[in-house]
C-alpha cells in the first residue's frame, strides 16, 4: 500500500503544518477510495509524522522530516495501551534515564502496559512516537522521579532488513470487524535504550547531567500541551467521515434514482426515491453532510446487503472512527467542561472566548421565559428564517447549560465532584452534541449566505432548512417541555421537513454529483452512473 502511494509521488506532510486543508483533502481523496488507505495515510504524516514536528524541536524535523515525508521512514503512534486508552496520563510505559550512558531505556513493566490497536505497528512501522512516563534518577527513598508522560522516538525495525531491533517484540492484533488494511499491532519493550536526544523535547528536556527542564511548570501543563498539539489528528478523523458520508449518500441516492418499484395503474413504475418514505431516510442524511462539510444510513433494500456495494464495508470500516484519537464520549466531556467554564466566567463578570461569543446572548433570552407568540408561530417564512433556526439550537444549548450547572452544584455537595460528574453525565454529554450542532449549523448558514451564485446558494439554503428543521423535529420533545415551541408549531416544522425532503430530492442526484465522486472512487455496480445492473450482474458472474 504505501508503495503505491510511493509511486503516486505524493508527499503531504509539508501540508500537516502549512496548510491542514490541503493534507485534509488528501486523506480524504485516499478515504474515500479506500478507508484504510486513508488512515494509514493519516498515521503515518498526522500521528507519526506531526508528533515529530509539533512535539519535537529542529534537530528532529532536521532528522526525520525527509524520511517521513518520502516513506523511507514509517512509523507509528504508539500511545493506547491495552490497559489504557483515553486516561493518557494513567500510561504505564517507562523511558528512565541512564546518566551513564546518556540513554533512556524503554521498558513495558507489565502486560497491561503493552502498547495495543498500534496502526502501521504490525507490518510496515520501522519507528514509532512512544508515549512514556519520563523518570529521572532521585536522592529520595524512590530513587526516581516521574515528570510525567512524554514522548520519544523509538526504532522498530532495522532499516535495511526490517527485522525487529533487539528488545522489540511485536504481534498483530489480529483480524477486526472492519479496517483489516490497516496493520494494527501490539508492541512490547524490553530494556530498549535509546539517544538522550530521541526525547520529543519541545515542551521539556533533560540535560547531560540528568537535569530536567521546560518552560511550563507542572505535569498537567506539559499534558495539555502536549495533546494540543495534536488535535489535528481528531480534525482529520472529522474529515474522513464526512467523506465517507458522501459515498455512502452516493450510492443509496444513485441506486434510489435508479431502482424502480410500482406505480399508478397503466403507467411505469416510478422511482424509489419518489417515495416519501425513502427521502425521509435519505434526504435529511444528505442534508447532514453537507453541513458537516461546511462545518467540516443506508436505504437501498437487499442490495445494500451485497457486499461488492459497500455498505457494510463503509459501516465496519468507519466504526472505530469514534474511539481512536480519543473516544468521543471523553471528547464530548471535554466540549462540557470548557462549556461550564465559560458560563462561570460570563456569571463572574469573566471575558467569554470569541467561540462561545452565542452563549452570552442566548443565555439572557433562556433566563426569561419563552415568548408565547412566537412559540406559536408557524408560517413557512419563519420556520425558514436562519435566525428562527439558530435561536432555536443555542436556545436549547443554553438551556442545557444553565441546568447542567445547577445540577452539578447540587450534587457536588453529596457526591464531590467526580461523582456529580458522573451523575450528570448523559447530560453532559448531550449538553456538548447540542453546542457542536449549533457550530455547524451557524457555519451552514454562513456558507449560504456568502455563496455568490443565485442559483446554488438557493439550493444550498433548501439543503440547510432541512438539516436545520429535521435536527429540531428529532428534539421536539425538550422544545414543547418548556414550551418554546407549541403544539401547532411542532406540527408545521413536522409538515416543513417533509415537504423539504421532498424538494432536495429533486436535486438529489446534482447534489450528489457534486460530490465529484467517480465510478471507480465509489466502487459499487448498485451506484454505477450509466449500466448498473449490467455492471452488477457481471459481478456475480453472468
Amino acid at each position: 500500500m504505501y508503495g503505491l502511494i510511493k509511486e503516486a509521488g505524493i508527499r503531504p506532510l509539508k501540508y500537516v503544518v502549512e496548510d491542514p486543508g490541503k493534507y485534509f483533502a488528501i486523506v480524504e481523496a485516499a478515504g474515500a477510495v479506500d478507508i484504510s488507505l486513508g488512515i494509514k495515510l493519516g498515521v503515518q504524516y498526522s500521528l507519526w509524522g506531526g508528533s515529530v514536528i509539533n512535539l519535537g524541536t529542529k534537530k528532529h524535523k532536521d532528522k526525520y522530516f525527509e524520511g517521513i515525508d518520502s516513506l523511507d521512514y514509517p512509523g507509528c503512534f504508539a500511545m493506547t495501551e491495552l490497559h489504557h486508552g483515553s486516561n493518557v496520563q494513567g500510561l504505564q510505559t517507562v523511558a528512565t534515564f541512564d546518566p551513564i550512558t546518556d540513554e533512556f531505556i524503554i521498558n513495558t513493566p507489565s502486560d497491561g502496559a503493552i502498547k495495543w490497536w498500534i496502526g502501521n505497528a504490525a507490518v510496515h512501522g520501522k519507528f514509532a512516537s512512544v508515549f512514556a512516563k519520563l523518570m529521572l534518577p532521585a536522592q529520595d527513598a524512590k530513587g526516581v522521579s516521574d515528570m510525567g508522560v512524554h514522548a520519544f522516538i523509538v526504532p522498530l525495525r532495522d532499516l535495511k532488513t526490517h527485522q525487529e531491533l533487539p528488545g522489540i517484540e511485536i504481534h498483530d492484533c489480529g483480524h477486526k470487524v472492519g479496517l483489516n488494511g490497516v496493520d494494527n499491532g501490539a508492541l512490547r519493550f524490553t530494556s530498549v535504550r535509546i539517544p538522550r536526544d530521541n526525547l520529543l523535547n519541545r515542551f521539556g528536556d533533560v540535560s547531560r547531567d540528568g537535569k530536567y527542564t521546560s518552560s511550563l511548570p507542572t505535569i498537567n501543563k506539559r499534558f495539555a500541551a502536549t495533546l494540543g498539539e495534536l488535535v489535528g489528528g481528531r480534525v482529520s478523523l472529522a474529515s474522513s467521515s464526512t467523506s465517507i458520508l458522501k459515498v455512502a449518500n452516493a450510492i443509496a441516492i444513485r441506486y434510489s434514482l435508479l431502482r424502480q418499484q410500482f406505480g399508478p395503474p397503466n403507467q411505469p413504475e416510478v422511482s424509489i426515491l419518489d417515495y416519501q418514505s425513502q427521502q425521509h431516510k435519505l434526504m435529511p442524511m444528505l442534508a447532514s453532510t453537507y453541513a458537516f462539510h461546511f462545518a467540516t444510513s443506508e436505504a437501498c433494500g437487499g442490495h445494500g446487503y451485497a457486499a461488492v456495494n459497500r455498505f457494510g464495508i463503509l459501516r465496519n470500516d468507519h466504526d472505530i472512527f469514534q474511539t481512536f484519537e480519543g473516544d468521543n464520549t471523553v471528547l464530548l466531556q471535554q466540549v462540557a467542561a470548557d462549556l461550564l467554564k465559560q458560563y462561570k466566567q460570563k456569571f463572574q463578570g469573566g471575558t467569554l472566548a470569541v467561540t462561545w461569543n452565542y452563549l452570552r446572548e442566548s443565555m439572557n433570552t433562556y433566563l426569561s421565559q419563552p415568548n408565547p407568540v412566537t412559540a406559536r408561530w408557524e408560517g413557512v417564512e419563519h420556520l425558514r428564517d436562519p435566525k428562527f433556526q439558530l435561536d432555536a439550537f443555542r436556545y436549547r444549548t443554553s438551556r442545557l447549560l444553565q441546568s447542567a450547572a445547577v445540577r452539578l452544584r447540587k450534587h457536588s455537595k453529596t457526591l464531590g465532584g467526580f461523582g456529580a460528574w458522573n451523575r450528570c453525565l448523559n447530560h453532559l454529554l448531550t449538553l456538548a452534541e447540542s453546542h457542536i450542532e449549533s457550530v455547524i449549523l451557524a457555519k451552514f448558514i454562513e456558507t449560504v449566505e456568502k455563496c455568490p451564485d443565485a442559483s446554488t446558494r438557493a439550493a444550498l439554503k433548501l439543503v440547510c432548512d432541512l438539516y436545520a428543521l429535521n435536527q429540531i423535529w428529532n428534539d421536539i420533545g425538550t422544545y414543547r417541555n418548556v414550551d418554546y415551541v407549541a403544539p401547532n408549531k411542532a406540527k408545521a416544522i413536522h409538515k416543513q421537513t417533509d415537504y423539504l425532503s421532498f424538494q432536495v430530492r429533486n436535486i438529489a442526484k446534482e447534489l450528489v454529483d457534486a460530490f465529484d465522486l467517480p465510478d471507480h472512487v465509489t466502487r459499487a455496480p448498485i451506484a454505477m452512473q450509466s449500466e448498473a445492473y449490467a455492471q452488477y450482474t457481471h459481478v456475480v458472474g453472468f
